[in-house]
């Protein structure tokens, strides 16, 4: 009788030779004791190990099914291209959509006043104890695959009584939506680091925990270097490669 161990290499090597391809179910129990000879307390530690490793999730309703690893580059220029007249779709759209996928942004929780930490009130140059518009976003391919979440706050004097702090879909983005306002993005200083996720961040983005996540904290900012979004992104960092294509370096004087 195999052990638990035995039955995840199998079945880890079925799943990436493509047996069992992204969004199909595995073999329910039944079928794996007829397969493997093995017992149900074995099989479910065998796909639980699989689970926490990223190939797997369990779904309410249809079992464990293989999880997706569509990859998204995500280049710099989505926001240079966005950030001009015309056209409904974000950043995460427009990146998508660039690799025929089905990207959506869907607006999970909105705030007008939320308290922040001392970190984040310093680099939105706000006063102590200021409340911050806060909105949640889901970035996702089609209508259940969630590949990130997005944390934003905004200045109260900017953002509060606009759409931004309403619980809809703000088409063609967030900095489409400052320009009306009057506030153009001029820069944006930004942060990667890789890491573990937490349990919650595990649950939101369906992966197990030994699966690594990018951090991306990024500071809009206009020309006057005024704050205008704080924004964290929380992304498996098998399904986003982050591109920086383009950069410009120093020049020698002529």
């Amino acid at each position: 009788m195999p052990g638990y161990r035995e039955v995840a290499n199998d079945l880890r090597k079925r799943v990436n030779a493509g047996e069992f391809p992204e969004g199909a179910n595995l073999p329910r129990l039944t079928e794996l004791e007829r397969e493997y000879g093995a017992s149900r307390l074995t099989l479910r530690r065998a796909v639980a190990i699989l689970a926490d490793e990223g190939l797997v999730v369990p779904v309410r309703k249809r079992g464990t099914v293989v999880r997706s690893r569509t990859l998204v580059p995500l280049p710099l220029s989505r926001y240079s291209r966005v950030i001009e007249p015309g056209g409904t779709k974000g950043p995460w759209e427009t990146a998508c959509a660039e690799r025929g996928l089905d990207g959506r942004m869907v607006v999970d929780l909105v705030a007008p006043a939320v308290r922040i930490s001392e970190s984040s009130t310093r680099l939105l140059q706000l006063p102590a104890k200021t409340e911050a518009v806060y909105r949640r976003r889901l970035a996702m391919i089609g209508s259940d695959d969630v590949v990130q979440t997005q944390d934003a706050w905004y200045p109260p004097d900017i953002a509060r009584d606009t759409p931004l702090s309403k619980e809809k879909k703000i088409e063609g983005g967030v900095y489409r939506q400052l320009i009306a306002l009057g506030h153009r993005p001029a820069a944006v200083n930004e942060r990667v680091k890789a890491r573990l996720p937490t349990e919650q961040e595990a649950g939101r983005l369906r992966i197990g925990g030994r699966v690594p996540v990018f951090e991306v904290t990024r500071l809009t900012i206009s020309a006057e270097r005024r704050p205008l979004e704080l924004l964290r992104v929380i992304a498996p960092a098998d399904r986003v490669e982050l591109v920086y294509d383009d950069l410009p370096l120093p020049q020698e004087a002529a």
